[in-house]
């Protein structure tokens, strides 16, 4: 089989269901902006050093991440009452409740935040700092959807925790490479 298959020259692609949208829907938007942070979050992984404990600890979360952000792309390409439904990981309460005990876990070996932090500091830290940006985007999208069409609501709230474990995962990046987070200083 080649790779090529040429259905979508015509601008359009193919959702689970069998329906044909154009690549600019709104529903193709959402999920291929998940896919760019399913990427970025790869770029994340790419710079971890396995032999330090928290770099080891974040391959493992950074692993589910990307699973989970596949069952999202699969979600939000399979419209709800469509008949392959029953063949995808809806996104659901427990995997919220996952996204926030990570957030706990990274979040208890930070420091206290004291003022805005400025997006940068390690490599690691930068490219997870991407990953919240890319996050936020995705999330903005599906918010779109949601607005047009059924969305999961539980997939909102998730990608909502993600971009905060993210932002905690930065910040102890920061810190387990002793580089210190840059605070944000008003008209510096």
């Amino acid at each position: 089989m080649k790779l090529y298959t040429k259905t979508g020259d015509d601008g359009t692609t193919g959702l689970f269901s069998g329906a044909r949208v154009g690549k600019d829907h709104p529903r193709i938007e959402a999920y291929g902006t998940v896919d760019e942070l399913n990427a970025v979050v790869g770029l994340c992984a790419s710079a971890c050093e396995p032999a330090r404990s928290f770099d080891a600890r974040l391959l493992v979360m950074f692993g589910q991440i990307q699973s989970r952000l596949f069952d999202i792309g699969a979600d939000l390409a399979t419209p709800e009452g469509a008949r392959q439904q029953s063949k995808i990981v809806r996104i659901n309460d427990a995997h919220v409740r996952e996204a926030e005990g990570w957030i706990d876990e990274v979040e208890a070996g930070n420091d206290p935040i004291r003022a805005f932090v400025m997006p940068g500091g390690s490599d690691l830290a930068a490219r997870v700092h991407l990953a919240r940006t890319v996050c936020r985007r995705a999330e903005r999208l599906v918010v779109s959807l949601h607005r047009a069409e059924p969305v999961g609501e539980a997939i909102l709230i998730y990608l909502n925790r993600l971009s905060d474990l993210f932002f905690a995962m930065a910040r102890r990046a920061n810190k387990e490479r002793g580089v210190p987070d840059t605070p944000w200083i008003p008209g510096a």
